[in-house]
């Protein structure tokens, strides 16, 4: 059985981790984002972070982690200790075998500290999707086949076995299914694998998920009981205006992924939330609910509440802070208000 060990805690004592969008902010370049990826990393290793996760994302000028498993591969051997994995992988965009020899890979290079999550959505457009050179399939009903398939390359190879994924073949590459909605808590229920819900920037059925997946969960050979992570977005500074300032590069993106204008990481604007109309800040307010957002104290208050409403097992934070110091400063007083000692 898996066994899915505590990092730094909160509260009831739970796991804190990563999850890096490797944002491209306004005025700099892909190279630059993804230095800001690294030192980040290596900063949440010696804050005492349990995982730091890379989410596929396509067509998207802010965002750097396009090419998920060579980014998570230049983290893991910039780090040490810190598991190191995607969040996720967006399984229609590729073959499982692929993935099965990129992970095992990963594996072979940094035993013991490679995650796998697993999406059902194609991370882009549906030009951008066809383009990867996938058949699409609009009701995704091949994302259940695709993940048992992969699994199954990650197995011990028969010996009448003709295709080994190799590296891959044997390797125990813990998978996680990802969701933003009841499908995925149902299929990593049904499979026995822990669950990620995507709250940091779809939190309208978390609640629902979460009870679906814990009552209907079988045991299996991966996990023995539910395992739940929730994403949850953390902007900290010495004070809560400071926070509620860096807080609006990210309102910024997100008003202009959903009106069509994707781009780069906007630099923080004094008022921007004040300035939006009713419409916008309603989108605004439902979509970024699940956000700790003010000085350590009060940021802590909020992640309290929402592991005391969830339940949650582990926290998987993000932060779309413009200004890479201070992305790294936040995290850096959440450890500290949270109890983590660092590891230097």
């Amino acid at each position: 059985m898996a066994s899915l060990k505590s990092g730094p805690h909160i509260g009831r004592m739970i796991p804190l981790s990563i999850l890096d969008l490797a944002p491209v902010p306004e005025g700099s370049d892909v190279g630059q984002a993804l230095a800001n990826t690294i030192d980040l990393a290596r900063h949440a290793e010696r804050l005492g972070y349990s995982r730091y996760w890379l989410a596929e994302h396509h067509n998207m000028p802010g965002i750097a982690s396009a090419a998920t498993s060579v980014v998570i591969g230049a983290v893991a051997a910039a780090t040490k200790t810190i598991r190191v994995g995607a969040g996720g992988v967006m399984l229609p965009n590729h073959a499982p075998l692929v993935i099965a020899e990129q992970f095992g890979t990963l594996n072979a290079l940094h035993p013991g500290r490679i995650d796998l999550g697993l999406g059902r959505a194609p991370g882009s457009d549906q030009a951008t999707a066809r383009a990867l050179r996938r058949t699409l399939q609009g009701d995704h009903d091949a994302f259940p086949q695709d993940v048992m398939e992969l699994m199954q390359w990650f197995a011990p190879a028969t010996p009448d076995q003709r295709i080994i994924a190799n590296p891959g073949e044997g390797q125990a590459v813990p998978i996680w299914i990802l969701g933003s909605s009841t499908y995925g808590a149902q299929l990593a229920a049904h499979l026995g694998l822990p669950y990620a819900f995507a709250s940091h920037f779809a939190p309208g059925e978390m609640m629902r998920a979460l009870d679906i997946y814990r009552q209907t969960f079988r045991p299996s050979p991966h996990l023995e009981k539910p395992y739940v992570m929730l994403g949850y977005n953390a902007f900290v500074a010495e004070t809560d205006e400071a926070a509620r300032l860096l807080f609006t590069s990210v309102q910024q993106a997100f008003v202009n992924l959903r009106t069509g204008r994707p781009g780069k990481l906007p630099p923080p604007v004094e008022g921007y939330y004040e300035r939006l109309d009713g419409a916008a800040r309603g989108m605004i307010d439902a979509a970024l609910a699940c956000s700790a957002v003010g000085a350590p104290a009060t940021a802590k208050a909020a992640l309290d509440a929402f592991i005391a409403q969830t339940d949650a097992d582990e926290l998987m934070l993000t932060s779309q802070i413009w200004d890479p110091a201070a992305r790294v400063r936040s995290f850096e007083l959440l450890a500290a208000a949270t109890g983590v000692k660092r590891s230097d």
